[in-house]
């Protein structure tokens, strides 16, 4: 799965430090942190919606979806096996 999350981009256009994000929104730095990397598992809507009334902007602003390399061609092999 290649969720990308955008909060590097949406901080520094609107000029926010992570210590003061991570405050606004009510989540620790270091949680801030694994939301950058890439590293978080899930968002809480609860989460999601506190980022996106901190940065004044949509889900699809923060989260945006990018395919596997490869994850075509692996579909297909599967459908192959079923058939």
């Amino acid at each position: 799965m290649a969720i990308v999350v955008d909060l590097d981009l949406l901080l520094a256009r609107r000029g926010l430090s992570v210590g003061e994000f991570a405050e606004a929104v009510g989540i620790t730095p270091a949680n801030v942190a694994v939301l950058k990397n890439g590293r978080a598992k899930a968002v809480r809507f609860t989460t999601l919606d506190a980022i996106c009334r901190t940065l004044d902007c949509q889900p699809g602003d923060v989260l945006r979806w990018v395919p596997d390399e490869g994850a075509e061609g692996a579909e297909g092999a599967e459908g192959a096996e079923s058939s």
